[in-house]
This record gives structure tokens, C-alpha cells and sequence, in this order.
């Protein structure tokens, strides 16, 4: 009986960012959550407004609300427009639902910037002391890739050719199969870059050169597009 009610007291906070490693962390913290038999929630952090968010951050949104609902999480809790720390935001939320575990990811990146200029994790550690972070070594997201290689993302199309290929489009037409966002890479005339988009609940990135997508489209989707 004690070691039920000891697992009934924990309860598991995830933080995810925009970037591909959400999913990740999303269902690690359901696994442990699952393992704890406690309640999970999930919060994300934005600086600015939920209605000035791009297409891009809506459909990730989007996209961790279903997961939210597939995992039985109690909250998926959005903080807009909130310019203080995001180590205060989080601590803040984790003791208003009296989280016991944090998740969170790092990449190799951020563990350097911890070690020469201090991190989010640091912060953490300082503002809840009685509480396990979990920290989740996660891939770098396409948003930092997108930083250093990628103009600003910009609304695009995919649109299936005779020969079974797939060719960027940025007008919206009946022939267009896939919707999303194409990084176009800097330094460069040609269509070349990441084509990211939403498909079966899952973000999907797909090279794109010369216009044509390189990579081999997922299987178990819908060439055609349904809109009329």
C-alpha cells in the first residue's frame, strides 16, 4: 500500500521546444509516467503570442496536443507571451502541479555552453532542488540547423509529377499533395533545402534539390490531395 501511494504522489512535468525532439520527450515522460502510474503533463514556453506563432511552431502545437490526448496527459499547458526566464516559468509550473519529475533535452551544444556560461539546467537545479530532472540527450532541431544553413522558412507545396516524383511548389493548387514549410539553404539561386511537414501525426523533413524531393516519401500516405 505505501509503495502505491508513494507512486500516486509523483507526478511528471515534460518540456518540450519547437524542433523535431519533442515527440522524444513527450514519450519518455509517458513511459516513466506510465511506469509511476501518476499523472503527466506537458508544457511548452513562448516568448511571444500564441496568435504571432508561424505556421512551422502551430503545427507543432498541434501536433503535441494529440500526443497530449494519446498519452492520457491531465494538461498540455501553453505559456505565451511570457518574457521571463523559461527556468522560472518551469519552476513555477512544476510547483503549481507539484511535480516531482522534469524532463527536458539537451544537445552536445548546450552541455558546452553549460560548462563556460551556465545553462537552463543550472537554473533548474538551483529553483527545484526536490525535484528529478530528467535530462534527455536529444539531436540539434532543424530550428538551430535552420540558424546557420536555412533562410526563414516559408509556406510550400509538394506536388506529385507524372513520373512519381515530387516537385516544390510555393502556389497552392488541386495537384498539391503535401503542405508545409520549405528552408531554402543560404548562399544558393536554386530550390534547394528541408521541406518540413505534418503527415499521420508525425513531422516528416524531406531534402529537396533543384525543386525535387531526394528522399524516398514515407509509406502508408495519401499521394492526392483531398481538398476540393
Amino acid at each position: 500500500m505505501d509503495q502505491i501511494q508513494a507512486k500516486m504522489d509523483e507526478c511528471m512535468l515534460v518540456c518540450v521546444y519547437y524542433g523535431p525532439n519533442g515527440e522524444k520527450l513527450i514519450k519518455r515522460g509517458a513511459k516513466i509516467a506510465g511506469r509511476l502510474n501518476c499523472p503527466l503533463y506537458i508544457l511548452t514556453v513562448n516568448d511571444a503570442d500564441a496568435d504571432d506563432l508561424d505556421h512551422e511552431k502551430n503545427q507543432y502545437l498541434e501536433f503535441w496536443e494529440r500526443l497530449a490526448k494519446e498519452y492520457n496527459a491531465t494538461d498540455f499547458i501553453i505559456k505565451s507571451n511570457d518574457k521571463r526566464p523559461v527556468s522560472r516559468v518551469i519552476s513555477q509550473v512544476a510547483k503549481e502541479i507539484h511535480a516531482t519529475q522534469v524532463i527536458i533535452g539537451q544537445t552536445a551544444k548546450s552541455r558546452w555552453k553549460e560548462m563556460t556560461k551556465g545553462s537552463l539546467i543550472n537554473s533548474l537545479l538551483k529553483e527545484l532542488p526536490f525535484v528529478d530532472l530528467h535530462i534527455i540527450a536529444v539531436t540539434r532541431g532543424l530550428k538551430n540547423y535552420q540558424e546557420e544553413h536555412f533562410e526563414k522558412g516559408v509556406r510550400a507545396y509538394l506536388v506529385k509529377t507524372d513520373g512519381g516524383r515530387y516537385r516544390l511548389s510555393f502556389n497552392h493548387t488541386n495537384a498539391c499533395a503535401y503542405e508545409g514549410i520549405f528552408f531554402k539553404e543560404i548562399g544558393t539561386d536554386f530550390n534547394n533545402g528541408v521541406f518540413k511537414f505534418m503527415k499521420e501525426n508525425r513531422m516528416i523533413d524531406v531534402h529537396v534539390t533543384d525543386d525535387y524531393v531526394q528522399d524516398e516519401m514515407p509509406s502508408h500516405q495519401k499521394a492526392e490531395n483531398t481538398k476540393t
